[in-house]
């Protein structure tokens, strides 16, 4: 069964999108989480092939994801260069 992101993990995540010591809500922070949320979902689904529920879920934070991707690109080009290369994904 698939579970959700852990405590440790989503402070981990959200340390890694901070832009300062208190941010918890910035278009960083919540793509960090996503990555998590869809590598650890990516993850389940590699074993579980048929769970197409969960898929439909990985479906919708990918788009999620690509919105605030697109909203961060407009707003602040090197900030999401800069959240990109810490999590690992293309911009």
């Amino acid at each position: 069964m698939f579970h959700m992101l852990t405590k440790r993990k989503k402070g981990a995540a959200i340390k890694t999108g901070q832009r300062h010591d208190k941010d918890t809500g910035s278009a960083e922070v919540q793509i960090s989480l996503l990555t998590k949320r869809i590598n650890d979902l990516a993850a389940h689904l590699k074993s579980n092939h048929k769970d197409k529920h969960s898929r439909r879920g990985l479906l919708q934070l990918v788009a999620d994801r690509h919105s605030l991707v697109r909203y961060l690109r407009k707003k602040d080009e090197k900030s999401l260069k800069t959240i990109a290369k810490k999590i690992g994904i293309k911009a």
